[in-house]
């Protein structure tokens, strides 16, 4: 299916609306401000000022009001599989993790599907790169996001992850059975529908990937391609990199009211810091309920407790 979007002036958006007046539909969200369907298009205004063009006719009917801005899009480095010719306006089901690289909460890992026709939409809904953006934004847009789109959502607590690394479960192992989990869960509610492809954000060269996950009753192998840096290939990545990320801000709010104190994130000094002070005041099992024990955070947090037990 064809897409165009254009950016038009209050002005132009008037004449939009009037023009296809007569053919109008019901909006179906409350940021689209006037849809209308035609024989071979669907011409969606949105309150942002964009107008979406859908459809076989698409390029004509936008051509009546404009021709579309070019991609301000940078270009991005990435090592992996080469994608096909206009892999960002595909059908793509995405998958990105995140909490790996924290001392404190989860690893969480989500997929989802945005088809060609949605790939405008979660553009309009604010979708972008999510190092780009700010957690509180990332807060705001995931319900639109997780509304709007099949996805499904891993949430690997710091029991469950312990308990795991113990066994010599390294994070790429975990990561990969996650991915292939979540990628199932979403071609499952998909079903009898397909991506034209799935795009894995690359943590591991494909034949390390297949070798975590060589023992599962169901690994996910069609059409499958591994990219670093994803997220800037494919909006479906982004989206999913999102909805990973606020799941994680999710469980750290938690984990913040279970310690009592609002947890930082990363790896840095401030954390070693909030972990000395959380061990002095609840112990050491309690600060292993809520860390990645196995990282040099839980040491260096032992040795700032002695020496302030000393003082």
């Amino acid at each position: 299916m064809s897409n165009t979007v254009l950016q038009l002036p209050e002005e132009s958006l008037l004449q939009v609306i009037n023009h296809y007046e007569k053919k109008q539909i019901a909006a179906k969200a409350p940021y689209i401000r006037f849809t209308a369907k035609l024989t071979d298009t669907v011409v969606t205004v949105y309150k942002s000022g964009k107008v979406m063009f859908q459809g076989a006719g698409a390029e004509r009917e936008a051509a009546r009001w404009g021709s579309a801005s070019p991609s301000a899009a940078k270009t991005v480095s990435t090592k992996g599989d080469t994608l096909p010719p206009d892999f960002a306006n595909k059908s793509v089901l995405g998958s990105d993790e995140t909490g790996t690289g924290d001392f404190f909460g989860p690893i969480t890992v989500a997929a989802c599907y945005v088809p060609a026709e949605g790939v405008a939409l979660a553009h309009e809904l604010g979708v972008k790169d999510s190092k780009q953006l700010t957690d509180d934004y990332m807060r705001k847009i995931a319900p639109d996001l997780k509304e709007a789109f099949t996805h499904s959502v891993l949430t690997l607590k710091n029991d469950k992850y312990n308990a795991v690394q113990s066994k010599g479960w390294s994070q790429g192992k975990i990561k990969a059975l996650l991915h292939n989990q979540a990628l199932k869960h979403v071609l499952r509610k998909m079903a009898p529908e397909k991506p034209d492809a799935i795009l894995i954000d690359q943590f591991a060269e494909r034949g390390i990937y297949y070798k975590h996950i060589k023992d599962e009753e169901e690994i996910i192998r069609e059409n499958v391609l591994f990219s670093t840096k994803a997220e800037g290939l494919h909006v479906s990545v982004a989206c999913a990199s999102i909805i990973a990320r606020v799941a994680f801000l999710e469980e750290m709010d938690a984990l913040s009211r279970k310690a009592g104190v609002t947890l930082p994130k990363g790896a840095g000094k401030i954390v070693d810091e909030a972990a000395a002070k959380i061990l002095l005041k609840h112990g050491e099992e309690f600060l292993q309920s809520v860390t990645k024990v196995h990282f040099a955070n839980t040491k260096k947090a032992k040795d700032l407790a002695f020496k302030r037990r000393s003082k």
